[in-house]
């Protein structure tokens, strides 16, 4: 395999870590932008993964806002990584998408304040167009494997990005709507850009966890998750799409294909016009 991969684990990615039976863990990497998680090597068909767990070993130990999205990117560029499948549990701003459906979102809008969004920071490069804005090789990879065990698969919808931790109101959920979200979660930003600065394939699995504020009418349940948005069917509904997305993931990344990308390709106009050279690592400006 010419290519190494990385999975990154979403919300329910620790219990992926604690399920592992034949993996090593690597220790931390430190980066310019501090210590990445711990990542495993998983073997899977003679080929190594990586994997790593976006927020924490253990539990939700790390809210989407204060991951530090740069550090687990360039560690994972740094152990040789050159395509990323990542998970993402967002709710349904479209009604007619199932609780539980696993689908390969098409665009973002990034509606988050304050993250450290790029690699580039006082710099004059990072100028990247970002249409698609994941790489197109592995989301119809990934589409296609999940056509093949559910029979279809949705490609075209707007992941919504916010800042959380605390979830929308009705409103916002409006608004989004209006401006053709279909989809709303935390993750995606800045970590697909991220991985486009450095030249990496990245592409998202997303499975709805739940419908976004106003778009069912709930009761407010104090004490349970999302404080009574999801019903004990649905519940039941994301519980089973959480357990088919590692295998979902390994099987799109063991499948290659010819596909076509130029995720490889990103930075060239500033390797052509002489502002940065081959190595990555020197493309930035070190705290």
């Amino acid at each position: 395999m010419s290519n190494k991969y990385a999975i990154i684990g979403g919300s329910q990615g620790y219990r992926t870590v604690a399920s592992l039976s034949s993996h090593s863990a690597i220790e931390p990497i430190n980066t310019p932008f501090g210590h990445s998680p711990p990542i495993h090597r998983l073997q899977v068909d003679g080929a190594e993964i990586l994997y790593l767990s976006r927020h924490g070993e253990t539990g939700y130990a790390v809210s989407a806002p204060y991951v530090n999205y740069r550090a687990n990117i360039w560690a994972l560029k740094e152990l040789g990584v050159s395509k990323i499948i990542a998970w993402s549990g967002p709710g349904a701003i479209d009604p007619s998408i199932p609780i539980g459906e696993i689908l390969v979102p098409g665009d973002i809008v990034d509606e988050t304040r304050g993250r450290a969004t790029t690699f580039y920071e006082d710099l004059g490069i990072g100028f990247i167009r970002q249409n698609p804005v994941f790489c197109p090789a592995m989301s119809k990879n990934i589409a296609n494997t999940i056509t093949n065990r559910f029979g279809r698969c949705r490609t075209e919808d707007i992941y919504v990005c916010t800042q959380g931790p605390r979830l929308e109101t009705r409103a916002e959920i409006k608004k989004f709507a209006i401006c053709g979200g279909t989809l709303v979660g935390m993750t995606l930003v800045p970590e697909a850009f991220l991985a486009k600065e450095l030249e990496m394939c990245y592409c998202p699995i997303c499975y709805v966890t739940n419908y976004a504020e106003g778009v069912v009418n709930r009761e407010y349940r104090p004490g349970e998750l999302f404080e009574g948005l999801l019903s004990d069917d649905e519940k039941s509904a994301v519980e089973s799409a959480v357990e088919s997305l590692r295998g979902i993931a390994v099987e799109a990344l063991m499948a290659g294909g010819d596909g076509h990308c130029n995720c490889s390709r990103s930075m060239e106009r500033y390797k052509l016009r002489g502002d940065i050279g081959e190595d990555w690592r020197t493309w930035v400006r070190r705290p």
